[in-house]
């Protein structure tokens, strides 16, 4: 389903991810491209989404409704803000990058616990592939 704007989805429980969501809305995106909502306020299954995919990862969906998670979702929220950050929404995603980015992303997910401005709320749910 499109969106009525683009939206930035993220982990309200959060407190890191939160940190970040807000910053890419008041740095990034000052003039406000796209919305930025956590998953709890959102009805997903209006994207496709689930909780589980939300709790995993960031999520942007575009006004034309294609999905971009993880590391894509960032990337996605820097080309859609303010120029100055546009660049870098497309290095993220750049040939010999992206795999780099993709990596990071997931080390940043596994450990945004430990992170500044995270709790132990923030850890994510074991599952069997990260046992």
């Amino acid at each position: 389903m499109p969106a009525s704007v683009p939206l930035l989805i993220f982990d309200g429980d959060c407190a890191f991810c939160t940190s970040s969501a807000e910053f890419l809305r008041s740095r990034a995106d000052r003039r406000g491209r796209y919305a930025v909502e956590p998953w709890q306020r959102v009805d997903l299954s209006a994207f496709g989404l689930t909780e589980a995919e939300c709790v995993e990862a960031a999520q942007f969906v575009t006004a034309d409704g294609t999905v971009h998670a993880g590391h894509r979702a960032i990337a996605q929220a820097l080309r859609h803000g303010s120029p100055a950050w546009r660049p870098l929404g497309r290095l993220i995603t750049a040939p010999g990058i992206d795999g780099v980015a993709r990596w990071v992303y997931a080390w940043v997910s596994e450990h945004r616990h430990q992170l500044p401005g995270g709790t132990p709320a923030c850890a994510l749910p074991p599952t069997a592939s990260r046992d």
